[in-house]
């Protein structure tokens, strides 16, 4: 191979601009660190998550001032030494006065037009809107982008790209195939990510082993997300369903001991939230592929798995949920002489669920989560309502400061509760300054701590040892407006499922099928089957655990959320962030926390269930008094 230097004389140096995407003519990865497809230890990684030899980036050999140095340290750096050499040369500052017109700005020429936001439902219209806006040099409207790119968020849960999976994006991984004969037979050996392609790597490692690497990640845009925008989607995905579960939940724990411990589980929250922000900040992929990158491909997997049960359960939880209210308002509307199984209403909603489990397009599920929310609220304000005027006209139950009986069941539940770590990575993504995430969650945290805490002894003081598994039960039956309640609440969270289902249905889906079903009936057929029989898996949990809700949510809490919760992110903090010896011990302090509290509460919570308990807690009902 001549050498660069051979190879440059003579020959005319066209002047550079110093933005890469404004020279067609430059390859698109010389002077990118990735270009070198080195796979080196954490503690030499750059923001990208690739180094060079000694710790320094290929981006130093290309440096304004300094001389030029050979990249043959590196994976290949003999081979793409030319490239470097050229991308040196070309790369230097203009004359300062070189151009007649300067940074000539083009935005009343032609503004930029965002594709996704266009498909989302009403798109053609927010997008005119927000242009408008801009045209006039205003801020644009908040409410027209806050909850549809709060939905959107669910098509990249824990930063995973999960969204239209059956669109361009397969269309890329078949291009990479070699075209479109490729599309009706699969390849032998083939595995997402592997092949060459214009944007291809010139060497490339695959990180993730026997792992498939789902789908080619896009390049991270820049969000727009304000720090406002940031709290209004952190407090949608804290605020929920789990609120109606505090009340039993103080029961078991007894209200001091509640009330302490959910405050000491939402500050380790925080900080387990806040040390994946920091690795996700040095390393921008998703939730798992960070424990890929670190760990290597079975911490991927088990951070996946994780994800995956702690979903279904939520699904299975909220299912018996539904059942239950269900069951309470058939009852309170007959006048006690209806009273519906749970396993049948479980199954009516199995019904239900089938056909919307084949969606794989999260903004098709746009207007009924807006419904869902909606209802949600207003659940949640007269509950409020109706315990603090209880409390004044009837006074404080009887209570206990601590159950020793029953305690262990209020730790899953309360990580169960603030569970909410999906959404931390797709949330940071969507902010225009990243950095000042740590501040809102924060502030946010604070507030749903007080928020929780309050709901929990708001319930149990109301109600005391009567205290309904779902609170809602221990509302008066014989109010209109409460039965409304009930209806509306047990809507929203059955319009809300969906969206809990969405990020287990895809995770699984690209992990266990390669190829696309866009082109391939069969295929298709095969994907659609599959997640038919996770619904239904999952509805088989829910009547299995329908006899004592409250140990289900909290076995779900347990073993689910409290890994992803602290375990997993300590870990990947250790590795991949932490350089201080603090900083190790207090990682590790965590994670073993982490595991300590699975393995007892988790044990503690399957002893209850498996044990014969008592008679089974039926739901209040008094029949009116005709007399």
């Amino acid at each position: 191979m001549p050498t660069s230097s051979k190879a440059s004389k003579g020959k005319e140096v066209v002047p550079a601009s110093s933005d890469p995407e404004e020279r067609p003519d430059m390859p698109e990865h010389v002077g990118d660190s990735n270009a070198n497809g080195q796979d080196e230890p954490p503690e030499q990684t750059n923001r990208s998550g690739f180094a060079g030899a000694n710790g320094s980036t290929i981006s130093s050999y290309v440096g304004d001032e300094e001389e030029y140095q050979g990249a043959h340290h590196t994976l290949g750096g003999a081979i793409t030494d030319d490239l470097y050499r050229w991308a040196h040369q070309n790369k230097r500052p203009r004359r300062p006065r070189s151009e007649s017109m300067h940074a000539i700005n083009t935005s009343s020429i032609e503004a930029p037009v965002d594709r996704d936001l266009i498909k989302q439902p009403g798109g053609f219209r927010r997008t005119f809107v927000l242009n408008q806006a801009a045209e006039q040099g205003k801020a644009p409207p908040r409410a027209l982008r806050s909850f549809v790119d709060f939905l959107m968020l669910y098509g990249h849960f824990a930063g995973e790209h999960l969204e239209d999976l059956e669109s361009e994006v397969v269309d890329a991984f078949e291009e990479v195939l070699g075209g479109d004969d490729t599309r009706a037979a699969p390849v032998a050996g083939y595995a997402p990510g592997q092949g060459t392609g214009e944007s291809s790597q010139l060497l490339s490692h695959n990180v993730h082993g026997e792992i498939p690497a789902f789908r080619p990640r896009p390049r991270r845009k820049q969000g727009e997300a304000t720090v406002l925008d940031a709290v209004l989607m952190l407090l949608k995905s804290f605020v929920g369903t789990g609120i109606l579960f505090l009340g039993k939940a103080f029961f078991n724990g007894g209200i001091l001991f509640s009330t302490v411990v959910l405050c000491v589980i939402a500050v380790i929250s925080l900080w387990s939230f806040l040390l994946l922000v920091k690795v996700n900040l040095k390393y921008p992929v998703g939730f798992g592929d960070m424990g890929g990158l670190l760990y290597g491909p079975r911490m991927r997997q088990a951070i996946l798995s994780s994800i995956v049960f702690s979903q279904l359960g939520f699904v299975a939880a909220y299912t018996v949920f539904i059942a239950e209210n269900t069951q309470s308002f058939v009852l309170s509307v007959t006048e006690c002489r209806t009273k519906i199984s749970i396993g049948f209403l479980i199954f009516l909603q199995c019904l239900v669920f089938l056909p919307l489990s084949l969606v794989r397009r999260i903004a098709k599920l746009s207007s009924a989560a807006l419904i869902a929310d909606v209802f949600i609220l207003a659940g949640i304000f007269y509950l409020f309502y109706y315990e603090i005027d209880h409390l004044i006209t009837d006074g404080i139950a009887k209570v206990v400061l601590f159950n020793r009986v029953d305690f262990p069941l209020l730790i899953g539940t309360a990580v169960f509760t603030f569970e909410g770590i999906g959404l931390v990575i797709p949330i940071t993504d969507s902010m225009k300054e990243p950095q000042k995430f740590p501040r809102a969650l924060t502030g946010v945290m604070i507030g749903v701590m007080l928020l929780f805490s309050a709901a929990g002894v708001l319930s149990y003081a109301t109600f005391g040892s009567d205290v309904q598994t779902v609170v809602f039960s221990n509302l008066p039956r014989d109010s209109r407006f409460v039965q409304a309640i009930q209806v509306l609440y047990s809507l929203a969270i059955l319009l809300s499922l969906p969206l809990q289902l969405f990020p287990a249905l895809s995770i699984l889906e690209l992990g266990l099928f390669r190829r696309s079903g866009k082109y391939d009936w069969r295929i298709k057929m095969e994907k659609n089957f599959f997640r038919f029989l996770v619904v239904i898996f999952s509805m088989l949990c829910a009547w299995v655990g329908a006899d004592d809700l409250d140990k289900f949510v909290s076995l779900i809490g347990s073993v689910a959320c409290v890994p992803l919760a602290f375990v997993y992110p300590p870990l990947l903090h250790l590795r991949g962030v932490a350089r201080t010896r603090t900083e190790r011990v207090l990682d590790i302090t965590l994670a073993v926390f982490g595991v300590g509290c699975a393995v007892f509460a988790g044990g503690q919570t399957l002893q209850m269930m498996l044990s014969p308990s008592g008679e089974k807690q039926e739901p209040v009902c008094i029949p009116p008094n005709h007399g």
